[in-house]
């Protein structure tokens, strides 16, 4: 026993993993110990402030977030389909565009299509219905043009209104004449022409007694008007299809508040 006591002293010493550089393999610093616990304390208990002090609607905000990237990453049929169609309105709409300007197919009609879009404008119907107002001498006469004259006020205030919530611009980079900006005309959808010719070819048609063959001219005037449009670049073709949408409505809604001829006969008076 003596002798195996100094032995195992002699082995202790030369033991390479007792010294003090090679302690830290075998027990860890309970300083090292402490420190790790406190930072695992200290980042629990933030961790916990943030969730507190996150609002509800960020959580949903961040609970949702998942279900808004599978949407983005998966989009929908009706999305597919929209986005479709609108790249062929824009394609078909560029390739009929042939008097945008005077370098294209049709340039050298340029003045004339313009010519047959000034039929359409609301400047001149709006001065036209106030001359034949002022020339009328009949209560019927009188009571029409009144409510020409709403309709087209009407036509001029929705589309504007409309064009300034859609802000959609023409297939062609084309600055509006003086004309439209009286009318405030300047943006694409709903074409203004369109919209107008629309409601006046169905008020004539409903007001006045006219032969066939002026009626099958009216409607292929109104037809050449809003195709005008999209040949000179101002318009889409969907532009021009709402706007005869929007007339017609137009037209159903001058009909609903139509005034009678004791109403214009006060309102000529007044005038």
């Amino acid at each position: 026993m003596p002798a195996s006591q100094p032995r195992s002293r002699a082995r202790d010493r030369n033991n390479v993993l007792n010294r003090a550089e090679f302690l830290s393999l075998n027990q860890p610093l309970k300083g090292n110990q402490e420190n790790r616990s406190s930072s695992r304390k200290q980042s629990g208990q933030a961790g916990a402030a943030g969730a507190q002090n996150t609002n509800p609607k960020e959580r949903r905000q961040s609970q949702q977030l998942p279900e808004e990237d599978c949407m983005q990453l998966n989009p929908s049929f009706k999305g597919i389909a929209f986005n479709s169609l609108l790249a062929i309105d824009i394609c078909m709409s560029k390739r009929l565009g042939v008097c945008a300007n005077r370098a294209s197919s049709w340039g050298g009609a340029r003045s004339m299509i313009n010519l047959l879009g000034i039929t359409g404008h609301g400047i001149p119907w709006i001065a036209g219905t106030l001359i034949c107002l002022v020339k009328s001498s009949t209560l019927a006469g009188q009571e029409v043009l009144m409510n020409l004259l709403l309709a087209l006020l009407l036509d001029i205030m929705i589309v504007a209104g409309l064009q300034k919530l859609a802000k959609r611009k023409g297939p062609y980079d084309i600055n509006p004449g003086l004309l439209d900006y009286l009318t405030m005309d300047t943006y694409a959808f709903p074409a203004g022409h369109a919209s107008r010719v629309a409601m006046l070819s169905k008020f004539f048609l409903n007001h006045l007694v006219l032969a066939i063959p002026l009626r099958i001219l009216l409607v292929l005037w109104a037809l050449c008007v809003g195709f005008s449009r999209v040949m000179i670049g101002r318009h889409h073709i969907t532009d021009v299809l709402s706007g005869f949408v929007f007339g017609y409505l137009q037209f159903r809604l001058v009909e609903l508040i139509w005034m009678s001829s004791n109403t214009c006969q006060m309102l000529i008076s007044i005038w």
